[in-house]
């Protein structure tokens, strides 16, 4: 005959079960059952998480807004990589919206938007070098363009996350090294040896010996001459200087002459004038005389050489008064 059942064993075997379940959830949700006050967003990091802990401060320009709640790795059969979660927990109260008010749940991926278009990205930070712990640091990097990993994690929108300053720094260097791996360095230093042995027989060939001789004699030339410009340089500007002042004092006399010939140029114009006056009223007079003395004679001709005269004498009057040194230097065409 079987025992009757215990209903205390019976109840206490189903309330361990729903405790299991709630321990379940609790540890395998990060607790996003029981703390509405959270809003939740999954980081995958590609740098090693060594020193991030559960319980890491997550901040945002220095302001710590959350924690760290999960880590956890994740295999991708498509791309057979290994990805590195990390669920963070932003406190709705260290995080007021445009309205005043802390975001709600519905808001939460607007706000994700317009904190990846703004250009924050998250990313680890080391928190004391001596304990070497790292905490998540969200902050503006505009030139690190947002990368997704775009797995699914629990349900959690994804943020986008970045290398750690060293990690960048050793995947530059890595980068370099490839680079200086990928170039021929044995070509680049057989070149450079050949450059330098062809160098070397130019400096021992006679050709530049000669050159230097030829060179140094060259310079030897030149140093002669111009010590033997030095020497006559000087007597040459004093025989300049000498023929400037000589020119100063022609040109002064020249001008001391063209005042003297002025006066008498003015008399002879005005002789002259007065006679092609006397000659113009002669030559009235002759006209009515009649035949004659026609347009032909002689007596017309000879006045008008005297007219002639007249106008050459004023021309030339006129010039000397514009070009003085013309009765030195002649008359320039």
């Amino acid at each position: 005959m079987s025992k009757p059942i215990n209903p205390l064993a019976i109840g206490s075997f189903t309330v361990g079960a729903v405790a299991l379940v709630i321990v379940a959830l609790f540890m395998f949700g990060g607790g996003q059952f029981f703390k509405s006050d959270k809003v939740y967003f999954v980081v995958f990091f590609d740098s090693s998480l060594n020193g991030l802990n559960i319980g890491a401060p997550v901040k945002m320009q220095g302001v710590q807004i959350g924690e760290v709640t999960d880590i956890a790795l994740q295999f991708d059969k498509t791309s057979i990589k290994i990805y590195k979660p990390v669920v963070v927990a932003i406190d709705r109260s260290r995080v007021i919206g445009s309205s005043g008010r802390a975001i709600t749940d519905e808001e939460r991926l607007a706000l994700r938007d317009r904190l990846v278009k703004a250009g924050f990205r998250a990313r680890l930070e080391t928190q004391s070098l001596l304990t070497g712990l790292l905490y998540v640091d969200v902050d503006k990097h505009t030139n690190k363009p947002p990368v997704f990993a775009k797995l699914e994690y629990k349900g959690i929108p994804e943020f986008p996350g970045i290398l750690t300053t060293s990690d960048e720094i050793l995947h530059s260097a890595e980068e370099f090294l490839n680079q200086l791996r990928a170039l021929p360095l044995e070509q680049i230093v057989t070149d450079f040896a050949d450059n330098l042995r062809e160098m070397k027989d130019l400096l021992a060939s006679d050709e530049l010996k000669q050159s230097q001789v030829s060179l140094a004699h060259a310079m030897e030339g030149m140093e002669k001459a111009v010590g033997t410009l030095n020497r006559n340089l000087e007597p040459m500007l004093k025989s300049t200087h000498t023929a400037i002042d000589n020119t100063n004092l022609l040109v002064q006399d020249s001008r001391s002459m063209v005042q003297d010939i002025k006066p008498i140029l003015a008399s002879a114009n005005n002789a002259l004038t007065a006679a092609t006056a006397a000659l113009n009223k002669a030559q009235d007079s002759v006209a009515m005389v009649g035949d004659t003395f026609g347009p032909e004679s002689a007596l017309i001709e000879t006045l008008e050489s005297v007219n002639d005269a007249s106008r050459s004498i004023k021309i030339l009057a006129d010039y000397l008064e514009r070009h003085p040194e013309s009765l030195i230097s002649g008359k320039h065409n």
